[in-house]
């Protein structure tokens, strides 16, 4: 039993990994380089990102969380209490992120993206942008925690 979920919580951090990196990427690259598009150009490049990600994006997410979460349920069948307690606490940040992500970032990729398809620049587009950039720190904090937790999983068997 302590292999199944050595094996998932390998699982959770790699699916974890990709949303962590993607995160990463968005705080370091994205923010930066749409500050210098002008707001047409600006509203196509991420109501495009956003429309792509929100498609591809739930698979790795929905695979990092619920694998995190079947880890810490079988390591603590296999009386194995730190290593649950770990994947729990990795399942806790995971959760957090995605209350995140529904709240406040999904709402904003919807409108971009619906912007972008219907070539239209919303009066708000730049304070959107903002909002979202908001949260997009304690997004990677979050990832960051979920795969450290995971990863000391893997360290201490």
């Amino acid at each position: 039993m302590l292999t199944t979920s050595l094996a998932l919580a390998s699982l959770s951090a790699l699916a974890c990994a990709v949303v962590y990196g993607t995160d990463v990427f968005a705080a370091l690259v994205l923010r930066p380089a749409f500050a210098g598009l002008d707001d047409t150009a600006f509203v196509q490049a991420a109501g495009r990102i956003h429309q792509y990600a929100d498609q591809r994006m739930p698979l790795p997410g929905a695979a990092g969380t619920l694998a995190a979460a079947a880890a810490a349920l079988t390591a603590g069948l296999a009386d194995h209490p730190l290593q649950a307690v770990l994947c729990a606490g990795a399942l806790l940040a995971l959760l957090a992120w995605l209350a995140l992500y529904i709240v406040i970032a999904a709402p904003i990729n919807h409108q971009l993206t619906r912007a972008a398809a219907a070539r239209e620049i919303p009066a708000d587009a730049r304070a959107l942008q903002t909002r979202w950039d908001s949260i997009i720190g304690r997004r990677v904090a979050l990832q960051t925690t979920a795969l450290a937790l995971l990863v000391s999983t893997l360290a201490f068997t």
